[in-house]
């Protein structure tokens, strides 16, 4: 099953975050969930990290909220508000 996860940092937090990337990045390749898509939301001119985006395949919701709790990112309280929901894949322009 697919989810989605849409995460808007807080303010302020841009410095904090750089630190934390090198060990979110190794989190990632640990997949305790498979990550079909992930990257960072940037701001209309594309200059600055505004929050992050990630498609997941998991079991179900229980796990990617157990990867969400565990990612470096949530632990060094980087995002305002995180969304996870389930996504239904209809098309796939790749080709």
């Amino acid at each position: 099953m697919l989810f989605t996860m849409f995460c808007i940092d807080k303010p302020g937090v841009t410095e904090r975050r750089a630190e934390v990337m090198p060990a979110h990045v190794e989190y990632l390749s640990t997949e305790p969930v498979k990550l079909v898509m992930s990257g960072p939301l940037t701001s209309d001119d594309g200059e600055n990290i505004v929050g992050s985006l990630y498609v997941f395949e998991a079991d179900d919701r229980a796990a990617v909220d157990a990867f969400q709790a565990n990612d470096p990112l949530v632990q060094a309280d980087i995002w305002e508000t995180v969304e996870t929901r389930a996504f239904n894949k209809r098309v796939d322009n790749r080709g």
